[in-house]
């Protein structure tokens, strides 16, 4: 391999992190409006029957070359970061109303 082959590739990656991290964004987004919903209806951030789907579903749609277990452990980070943010959010909305 040359190195612009090499560095091509790395500008492929390049292009990827960009929109891993757009899509984050978008889902963390989501996340809140979810976590809107939850606080109107006086539900709490923490759902495991969701997060259980939530992990099916990607596991599920994982044609690799990941394996599992790995899936698995980005998205509980995923997941671990935006309850994270959910619930900085429901404080802070606790906080305006005070």
């Amino acid at each position: 391999m040359s190195s612009d082959e090499m560095d091509a590739l790395r500008q492929q990656i390049d292009e990827l992190d960009r929109q891993l991290v757009r899509i984050l964004n978008e889902r963390a987004q989501l996340a809140n409006q979810i976590g809107e919903v939850k606080k109107r209806l006086k539900l709490p951030v923490y759902n495991p029957q969701r997060e259980t789907e939530v992990m099916k579903n990607v596991t599920g749609h994982n044609p690799g070359p990941l394996p599992e277990d790995a899936i698995r452990r980005l998205f509980e980070r995923i997941i671990d970061e935006t309850r994270r943010l959910e619930r900085e959010h429901v404080e802070k909305a606790k906080e305006d109303r005070s």
